[in-house]
C-alpha cells in the first residue's frame, strides 16, 4: 500500500496519435476510464476545462454549470474525487500567440473568459485548485513582445482570477519551452516570484512536473524541494525524461531511476499528502502499446513509486550522517546504488 493518493488524467489513456503518425489504438469512452481508475486505486481525476465539459465554447455560462454537475455525479458513482480543472488555451484558434499573454485584447479577453468558466467547473466538482499551464505564454519570434510586459499580463490575468473567487488556488505549472519557444514562467522559481507579486501569494502555487524540470536542465527533486521549502507545492506530476528533447511523458523511473528516487524521497521527508495533496501520474503510452495493454503504463508507474517509496523508508540516515561528518560521498553514493539495486 502507498502512503500518497494518486491522481491521472483522461489524457493519460489515449489513442497513441502523435504529430509524426495517426492513432494506433481505439479510443476509451470517458467512463470506462473512470471505472478503470477507481479499480486500479487512483482517488482523483484531473480535468481541462473541455475534458469536464467538451464544446464549453458553444454553451452558456449556465450550461456549463449544469453539464459540470453531470458530470460530479458520474465522479460519486465511482467514489472519485475532481483534483483540479485546467483551461486548456492551447488548442483555441484564439490562442495561437498565448493566452493571458496574447498580443491581441480580445484573445486576452477570451483566455480569462476560459479561466473563470474553469473556475465555474472546479466548484460544480468540488475542488478549489485551478492549474495553468502556460503552454504558449512566452514568445516564437524574441522581439514579438516585452517579457516585462508579457510577465505583468500574467500577474494581472491570476489577480483577475483570484479577484472572481475568493477560495480558488491558482496553481501554475512551469515548463521552459514547448510548444512555445521561450516561456516567460519555465522553472518553480519563476512560479514563487509571480505568486509573490500577485494580491494573494497565499492563493498561488506550483505543479511540477519531472519532465519539465529536466527539460530545464534541472534536478526534479531539487524543484519539488525548492517548493516544498515555501509550502507552495500543491500538486505533483511524476513522470520520465529522456534527457533534453521533447516533453516526452515516460513512465516514472524508467529512465533514471536514482533521480526518480529522490523525488520520492523528498517528498516523503516533508510528509507531502498530509493536507490533502495528491501524487499526480502525467504519464503516456508508447505508439507500439497494444490497445489490451492501454492502462499498463499507469500500472507500471504506480508500481514503481510504491517500490520507491518502500526503498526510501529503508533509508539508514544515520549512515548518511556518517559519510557527510567523513565527507565520504563516495561511500554514500556507493550506499544509494546498492539501496536501489537491492544489495545488502
Amino acid at each position: 500500500m502507498s502512503r500518497f493518493k494518486f491522481s491521472v488524467g483522461p489524457w493519460n489513456v489515449h489513442t497513441g496519435a502523435d504529430s509524426y503518425g495517426p492513432a494506433t489504438r481505439k479510443d476509451i469512452p470517458f467512463e470506462e476510464k473512470v471505472k478503470k481508475f477507481s479499480e486500479m486505486g487512483f482517488s482523483a481525476i484531473q480535468f481541462h476545462d473541455d475534458d469536464a465539459v467538451p464544446n464549453l465554447n458553444e454553451l452558456t455560462e449556465e450550461e456549463i454549470k449544469e453539464e459540470a454537475r453531470k458530470l460530479k455525479k458520474l465522479l460519486d458513482k465511482y467514489n472519485m474525487a475532481a483534483e483540479f480543472v485546467a483551461p486548456r488555451l492551447w488548442m483555441d484558434p484564439h490562442t495561437i500567440d498565448g493566452g493571458f499573454m496574447s498580443t491581441s485584447k480580445e484573445d486576452r479577453d477570451f483566455a480569462m473568459w476560459r479561466a473563470k468558466r474553469s473556475i465555474d467547473i472546479a466548484n460544480e466538482l468540488g475542488t478549489d485548485m485551478l492549474v495553468i499551464w502556460l503552454a504558449r505564454e512566452g514568445t516564437l519570434c524574441a522581439e514579438s513582445k516585452s517579457p516585462v510586459w508579457a510577465t505583468r499580463q500574467l500577474i494581472e490575468a491570476i489577480n483577475e482570477m483570484l479577484r472572481y473567487d475568493s477560495n480558488i488556488r491558482v496553481v501554475i505549472e512551469p515548463k521552459p519551452n514547448e510548444p512555445i519557444d521561450r516561456s516567460i514562467c519555465g522553472t518553480m522559481g519563476h512560479v514563487m516570484a509571480i505568486s509573490a507579486a500577485t494580491i494573494d501569494p497565499s492563493r498561488v502555487g506550483g505543479n511540477l512536473e519531472s519532465a519539465h524540470a529536466i527539460l530545464a536542465g534541472l534536478d526534479p527533486s531539487h524543484e519539488i524541494g525548492f517548493a516544498l521549502a515555501m509550502n507552495k507545492l500543491w500538486t505533483v506530476h511524476l513522470n520520465d525524461q529522456n534527457g533534453i528533447k521533447f516533453d516526452q511523458d515516460k513512465s516514472f523511473g524508467v529512465e533514471n531511476l536514482r533521480q526518480a528516487f529522490n523525488q520520492i524521497k523528498v517528498l516523503m521527508e516533508n510528509n507531502y499528502g498530509s493536507n490533502g495533496e495528491y501524487v499526480g501520474l502525467d504519464v503516456k503510452a508508447m505508439r507500439t502499446t497494444t490497445d489490451e495493454d492501454s492502462y499498463k503504463h499507469l500500472e507500471n508507474s504506480l508500481k514503481i513509486v510504491q517500490a520507491l517509496e518502500d526503498k526510501a523508508a529503508r533509508f539508514d540516515y544515520g549512515f548518511q550522517k556518517k559519510c557527510v561528518e567523513n565527507r565520504d560521498f563516495e561511500g554514500l553514493e556507493m550506499y544509494v546504488m546498492n539501496l536501489l539495486m537491492g544489495i545488502e
